[in-house]
């Protein structure tokens, strides 16, 4: 088991966790194709505590290396991208797509996804193995998921039509990149 506490191995601690955040992500989408939202959601925060977890037993185990910010970065596009865009898609804007206009649904999407892997992979290029910044630059990917589901559960109370949930995506995904100072947790 001296593997799980190897920072050149690949199935360390810090990484199984990461790929606990993957599967979880993955059964979010599973759940999100088969209509179950609670179940989607449920994996979706699962998601999230996984790379809560991963991030601090990495830094308290020197395990942090490139191969894991990386793979902490797919991750996080994964689950803080992938997902709640699907969830937003399947939730809220699934059949509606010809009553809406067809062209804001494709860019808002599409610009949320885009700026999402730009955001991942402006912070991978900057990154340092072991060294966390006090300040995240623009909203990190899993606070824009969290935005998102806060547009989702305003959605749900039927005071958001569905043409603000697309324009709050937009919103959000511009702010994934910005020049916003977050502190980092």
């Amino acid at each position: 088991m001296d593997f799980l506490f190897n920072k050149h191995s690949h199935f360390n601690l810090a990484n199984c966790a990461t790929f606990f955040n993957i599967t979880a992500g993955v059964l979010a989408i599973y759940f999100l194709t088969h209509g179950e939202f609670f179940g989607a959601a449920l994996f979706a925060w699962v998601a999230g505590a996984f790379d809560i977890v991963d991030g601090k037993i990495a830094r308290k185990y020197n395990l942090s290396t490139e191969f894991g910010i990386q793979l902490d970065s797919f991750a996080d596009f994964l689950s803080f991208v992938i997902v709640p865009t699907m969830f937003i898609y399947f939730a809220v804007i699934d059949g509606k797509e010809f009553e809406l206009n067809t062209v804001l649904v494709v860019f808002a999407f599409v610009y949320y996804v885009i700026s999402g892997l730009r955001r991942l992979i402006q912070f991978n290029i900057q990154a340092e193995e072991g060294s966390v910044s006090k300040y995240f630059t623009g909203v990190p990917t899993p606070l824009g998921a969290i935005l998102l589901w806060v547009v989702y559960l305003v959605w749900l109370t039927g005071i958001l039509p569905e043409t603000l949930v697309l324009i709050s995506m937009i919103i959000i995904g511009f702010l994934l990149n910005s020049k916003i100072k977050i502190p980092h947790p």
